[in-house]
């Protein structure tokens, strides 16, 4: 048994920065981990002589100012190496058009923009508005949905004169915007916009809540921008380690969590948890959970039967999406010159498809090499109730389809793959231990997204959630911004000041 100030479930990027947080602050803090590395959806795997992204393939907040940026000059450790990504992203949409760059530069971006989309200015400067004054609110700290007195005091601190006209869109989409700007029924610019806001967002322009579309839409242009990191995304995690280890945190991996119950006797929660041949009990005041929420259902079994409503809440989380994976690897001679690690295509098998290619010489392939990652989201439930025969079967097909729609992308000669591989949601549930291999957090709906999403605070003091569910939403800089404010609500409550970066 082992007891400490506060335990965290969970080694991935949410768990790991609020582990390094508050033991910088001088608590004692024990981090559970299922899987025997860290780095959770944003973590990577070795085959050959590739290392690949597990998920996530690009990061926001590095740039001064920017949330890991912060949080990585509190803890007193260097950020990883990494390079601006510029153009973020191209889109090609397969109209006949040209294919869209996500530059940079704040100018080139507008002008691009109206050259892609005609007559669109209103709507990216409505858009651009509205995420300026929620870069003011996010950097004031606030603290979203709020439970208590404390919440709504960090809340309400927080605002500033543009969140109160803002607010007027708490309830708006993205569409909303478009229809207010007589954009309605422009089919190029939605089929652009609903491409980007399934990456972020997990819904289309029709459901993406106003405010938090309008935010991931400007994440790539200056001061902001996404990031490559050299090496690897588990650069990331290694650094955050490296703090945990210099303010002492036990970091135990290979143990999984089985079940979360509170001690009347001692009051504490009690972390029943079991590796591949030993079971463990740790005991803590705090617990912070960074797994999906719907996980609860399984692990707190016995004091969700006193909170029927949470209960039902958690069962009534609407079910987010699983991805297919595609890894592979060519010579960078087989692969059509590129200008971007990222591109997203539309296709008619599947939709569309976001890429990500590493960069010759950044450490993922040998010199001459790269990685080639290729997603496309997908029902979970698909790939649950297929038996073993026909669940090989249909994993093949996905592959060939797949290679094929890259081949064509990419004027690929299909003998020229020097190494491919597929990920369903049942490899993905094995690698993070998220139920059904889901893929990002909540869609961020204008029902779910801040004041009406689930709150980080529980009905069971000191049962804390952190992670891609809850405000801000997913991505390393959204889990990292959770992780930052359940750490301040944890701090307050035992006392230690207004703790603030």
């Amino acid at each position: 048994m082992r007891n400490s100030e506060i335990v965290v479930v969970g080694a991935g990027i949410a768990g790991l920065t609020s582990a390094a947080i508050l033991s910088k602050q001088g608590l004692s803090v024990t981090l559970i981990e299922s899987h025997t590395q860290s780095g959770g959806c944003a973590g990577t795997f070795k085959r050959k002589n590739y290392i690949f992204d597990v998920g996530a393939t690009q990061v926001a907040g590095l740039e001064k100012g920017g949330i890991h940026s912060k949080i990585f000059d509190f803890l007193d450790i260097p950020l990883p190496e990494a390079t601006i990504l510029n153009p973020a992203c191209i889109v090609d949409l397969n109209d006949g058009g040209k294919p869209i760059p996500i530059w940079y530069e704040k100018n080139k971006w507008i002008a691009e923009q109206e050259i892609q989309f005609p007559g669109s200015h209103r709507f990216w400067k409505l858009c651009t508005l509205i995420h300026q004054s929620n870069w003011i609110f996010a950097n004031n700290n606030p603290v979203l949905p709020i439970s208590n007195f404390w919440d709504f005091s960090q809340l309400f601190k927080a605002l500033v004169p543009s969140n109160i006209v803002t607010g007027i869109l708490v309830k708006s989409t993205i569409f909303d915007l478009l229809r207010i700007c007589g954009l309605s029924k422009d089919e190029r610019l939605i089929k652009f916009l609903n491409l980007q806001l399934k990456l972020y967002s997990q819904e289309d322009v029709y459901n993406t809540a106003a405010l938090y579309g309008s935010t991931v839409l400007q994440m790539c242009q200056q001061p902001h921008g996404l990031w490559h990191l050299k090496k690897s995304m588990q650069s990331l995690s290694e650094a955050l380690e490296s703090s945990l280890r210099k303010t002492g945190v036990k970091i135990i991996f290979g143990q999984k969590v089985n079940s979360l119950n509170f001690d009347d006797a001692n009051m504490c929660w009690e972390i029943s948890a079991n590796s591949k041949k030993n079971s463990f009990t740790y005991h803590a005041k705090d617990l912070i959970y960074t797994a999906p929420p719907q996980s609860l259902l399984k692990h707190l079994k016995d004091p969700l039967k006193r909170k029927k409503s949470y209960k039902n809440r958690l069962k009534n989380l609407p079910d987010p999406s699983g991805a297919l994976v595609f890894y592979s690897a060519l010579k960078k001679e087989n692969i059509k010159q590129t200008s971007s690690n990222h591109y997203q295509f539309v296709s008619n098998e599947f939709g569309s498809l976001f890429v990500s290619i590493s960069d010759d010489g950044d450490g993922r392939a040998p010199k001459g090499e790269v990685t080639l990652i290729a997603s496309i989201f997908t029902k979970t439930k698909d790939w649950f109730d297929l038996d073993k025969k026909n669940y090989i079967k249909k994993k093949k097909d996905f592959m060939k389809k797949i290679s094929l729609e890259l081949e064509s992308q990419f004027d690929i000669d299909p003998e020229n793959w020097l190494h491919r591989e597929l990920a369903t949601p049942l490899g993905f549930q094995k690698w993070t231990n998220r139920p059904n291999g889901i893929v990002g957090g909540l869609g961020q709906n204008p029902d779910i997204f801040g004041l009406f999403g689930l709150s980080s605070r529980t009905p069971f003091k000191g049962l804390w959630l952190c992670g891609d569910s809850i405000y801000p939403g997913e991505g390393t800089a959204g889990v990292s911004q959770s992780a930052l404010m359940v750490s301040r609500q944890i701090l307050a409550s035992k006392g230690i000041g207004n703790f603030n970066l």
